[in-house]
């Protein structure tokens, strides 16, 4: 009955808050790890060794207290780990033993509450990640209790216990286990048409009980399709599914069943590039996999999740201290199609290896405002904010703050201009850029642009550098490339009341770099 009662109060509540596609399009995340983000108390010498697979004490009420240090590197919304309740020492959240159970070492559900009102006055959203694969059970598959899973008591909720040997067997994937003797993790038969309503009347009910605007969906693809998108429309908010497969082919087509995936062939193709600095090619024909490919299933790349680190993957930095590099990565996945997803720490170097060393405190670095990729990903996203309003349609949205309804930018696919193996020019929209894997190493010179298609007579100005050019009468610019940095690339007109580089027209050298503190590029007039 209590489902029944939920269902029907949460689809009432939902005409009001629902956050949809069209809303989140325009958003930039910054995924919070919940454990190791902040705690409760402020402190930022209390230990964490991540080696011990326990909780370090990170809360929703410290993430709260620090809101500031995320919206001031210009994120408009916050993905949070699984907030059910787990079995002991679960603090990633991923091991889940009752539905209707908030983890209590996060806090309570007043202080969820109070994190999404807090986001929510900043005109922020909230992204709660979510299980509906499996539950949790410490022991053998064969030893599973089923009456203390909450929710789902009976073994006839779950599919009976197999490995999956074989990845490459769709069936096996969907219907087998995770998990071993460690950690049983029996899969729920979501195709069975009364565990389905359940799970959908739970997530109807997480969602409106606790003002959440999206759902990051875990282990999609050990799901049958077929059960998202009633899941999904229950929800009644945005819904990003992970799909950890790199295979386009296969990961793409998931976006028929709920508006988004996480871009993992992307995150692929931006690790060998910039990490390990294979062709530049490899990046052109992972983009054309989903901009012009339809054959792979991408539905719409303007809503894919594009990332280059994650809680389940080894940091950037793991492999390569170049700064150079992770600001090229990094500016390609902020400026380019999709809504950018960031993993705390990234702004502050972490670089851990596979998980769990990838899953350091942040509050060691006593949350430094002054780290250089803080700045650089504040500025990436005070430049993608800008151009997102610039030209746009606007309305309020449901919490009454003035949003873009549709943009220039976002609804403009990234589009290559021109390549070499270690050079890339890319346009979305207003913002040109050019990026190398070069590394920091690399040599000071002039590149041609090509296909740039600047407005004649026109000023422009890399925005990362503040440098302003004067175009050619081919529409192009003479770019100084130097230490590997990207180079970002927007007329002058249209940062217009942005504040970037605090320019002003006119005034001539002295007065640009008085005012910019920039350089004077080439066919500067």
């Amino acid at each position: 009955m209590r489902f029944l009662v939920t269902a029907a109060v949460a689809s009432l509540l939902q005409v009001c808050f629902a956050a949809n596609a069209t809303d989140w399009r325009s958003r930039s995340i910054y995924q919070v790890f919940t454990d190791r983000f902040a705690r409760t108390d402020g402190n930022t010498a209390a230990p964490c060794d991540v080696a011990n697979n326990l909780y370090c004490g990170g809360t929703w009420k410290g993430l709260e207290r620090k809101l500031d240090y995320i919206k001031n590197m210009g994120f408009t919304a916050v993905w949070i780990s699984p907030i059910t309740e787990q079995v002991a020492n679960a603090y990633h959240g991923y091991y889940q033993t009752d539905l209707y159970s908030l983890n209590s070492n996060f806090g309570t559900a007043r202080d969820l509450r109070s994190l999404a009102s807090a986001l929510h006055s900043k005109n922020m959203y909230l992204m709660v990640d979510v299980v509906p694969n499996h539950m949790a059970f410490a022991g053998c598959p064969d030893k599973v209790d089923y009456g203390r899973l909450k929710t789902f008591k009976h073994a006839d909720h779950f599919h009976s216990y197999c490995p999956i040997l074989n990845p490459g067997n769709q069936t096996e994937v969907e219907v087998c286990w995770l998990g071993d003797c460690n950690m049983a993790m029996p899969d729920i038969k979501t195709e069975h048409p009364h565990v389905a309503r359940e799970m959908n009347a739970w997530i109807r009910w997480l969602v409106t009980n606790h003002n959440i605007d999206g759902l990051r969906i875990d282990s999609v693809k050990n799901v049958n399709k077929g059960f998202f998108p009633p899941f999904c429309r229950s929800a009644g908010v945005f819904c990003m599914g992970e799909v950890s497969e790199g295979h386009a082919a296969y990961t793409y087509p998931y976006q028929a069943y709920m508006d988004s995936v996480l871009d993992y062939p992307l995150y692929y193709a931006i690790t060998r590039v910039f990490q390990q600095k294979s062709n530049m090619s490899d990046l052109v024909v992972a983009l054309a996999s989903c901009t012009e490919n339809r054959e792979t299933g991408c539905k719409d790349s303007t809503l894919l999740g594009t990332f280059f680190e994650n809680h389940d993957n080894p940091r950037f930095a793991n492999m390569t201290q170049d700064l150079s590099l992770v600001k090229n990565a990094l500016a390609f996945t902020m400026l380019g199609d999709g809504i950018p997803i960031v993993y705390q720490g990234q702004e502050q170097h972490y670089a851990g290896g596979d998980d769990p060393w990838c899953r350091e405190a942040l509050w060691s670095s006593k949350f430094d405002t002054t780290s250089p990729l803080y700045k650089h990903t504040a500025l990436l996203n005070h430049i993608r904010n800008h151009v997102i309003a610039h030209g746009s349609s606007r309305f309020r949205n449901h919490y009454g703050h003035v949003v873009a309804e549709s943009s220039t930018y976002l609804g403009y696919q990234t589009r290559v201009l021109a390549y070499t193996a270690t050079e890339l020019q890319l346009r979305k929209g207003a913002i040109r850029m050019v990026l190398s894997n070069q590394g920091e190493h690399a040599p000071t010179w002039t590149l041609k642009t090509q296909g740039m298609e600047f407005g004649k007579g026109k000023a422009v100005l890399d925005v990362l550098r503040c440098a302003r050019y004067a175009v050619d009468g081919n529409g192009e610019i003479d770019v100084n490339m130097r230490s590997g940095e990207p180079v970002v690339l927007v007329e002058e007109d249209v940062l217009r009341g942005s504040d970037l580089c605090g320019c002003e027209r006119g005034g001539g050298l002295r007065r640009y770099q008085a005012v910019c503190g920039g350089e004077w590029g080439p066919h500067s007039p």
